[in-house]
């Protein structure tokens, strides 16, 4: 095993920590909130004790998947945006499930190590309204009652945003509440801010959206919760089980692994482990996610 797989190894088996790439005049970070542990096979149901013996360099020592928790900070001169909302101050431990724990908390300290402050965001784009994702836009800032993002809109799907009483049938009417004086509704292939379109891609979520940053030749695509790790990359096939429609996911998942090929593309997994960004390369096993750090 070379020294290069043992480090992509250990980075499959902890969370990321703030990384950044350029775009041209356009930069990209990943901005921390938390992480969360998974039940594997709770998780990919297709998947088998055999896949994940195979497969140990993914799961941590208690033998579960590593994820992240956070957002896409990105950054046009004086101007930033934010994509998603990580899931806030909060730990939520479940018996059984998917997930394990999920936890929160670090993401306003995460914007500051960037040199960003919340009220510098002048807008949050979600990919979809779940609770990891929303966090604190629904969240008081520390030590108050007044909203962390004090002059952000909030941008959501209008087909996400029209089927919000799938949110209140969960639970989440006070989401719902804290969200909706800030909601602007965007749709399919607008432009959101310099270089950013959203991309409406359903099955995840009904209104699940992407975002397609481009800048200095290359193209970053967000694809939120399409893909939750990058072992689906290599099996499109697998979907999670927080998916609405999960053959609908597996179908999209199958073309984005293709345009993730494609020349000068790089892919942003927000709830992969160490290895946010990357890019999808073609062996002699099929499609596998190589880390892009710069």
């Amino acid at each position: 095993m070379t020294d290069v797989t043992v480090n992509q190894n250990e980075r499959l088996r902890r969370p990321a920590g703030i990384r950044s790439i350029r775009l041209g005049d356009t930069k990209v970070s990943y901005v921390p909130d938390g992480d969360v542990r998974l039940r594997p096979l709770d998780l990919l149901q297709d998947t088998s004790e055999e896949v994940w013996a195979a497969h140990p360099e993914y799961l941590d020592a208690t033998g579960h998947l590593v994820g992240s928790i956070g957002s896409l900070l990105v950054e046009h001169g004086d101007r930033a945006l934010l994509i998603d909302a990580g899931f806030g101050p909060q730990t939520l431990e479940m018996p059984e499930g998917p997930v394990g724990v999920i936890h929160g908390g670090a993401l306003p300290h995460s914007l500051a190590e960037l040199g960003r402050s919340p009220e510098d965001i002048e807008a949050v784009a979600f990919t979809h309204l779940h609770v990891d994702h929303l966090g604190w836009a629904c969240h008081p800032a520390p030590g108050g009652d007044r909203p962390v993002f004090t002059r952000a809109e909030y941008l959501i799907s209008e087909s996400e945003w029209e089927r919000r009483d799938i949110l209140e049938e969960q639970g989440m009417t006070e989401q719902v509440a804290a969200l909706a004086p800030r909601v602007r509704t965007i749709a399919d292939g607008q432009e959101i801010f310099p270089g950013v379109r959203v991309r409406i891609t359903p099955g995840h979520t009904v209104g699940h959206a992407e975002y397609v940053i481009t800048g200095g030749g290359r193209r970053l695509i967000a694809f939120g919760d399409a893909v939750h790790s990058p072992l689906q990359i290599d099996h499109p096939a697998w979907s999670a089980a927080f998916d609405h429609d999960r053959a609908r996911t597996a179908d999209h998942r199958r073309r984005l692994v293709a345009e993730l090929a494609e020349p000068d593309t790089i892919g942003f997994g927000v709830h992969f482990a160490d290895v946010v960004f990357g890019r999808v390369q073609q062996d002699a096993d099929g499609p596998a996610w190589r880390p892009v750090d710069a």
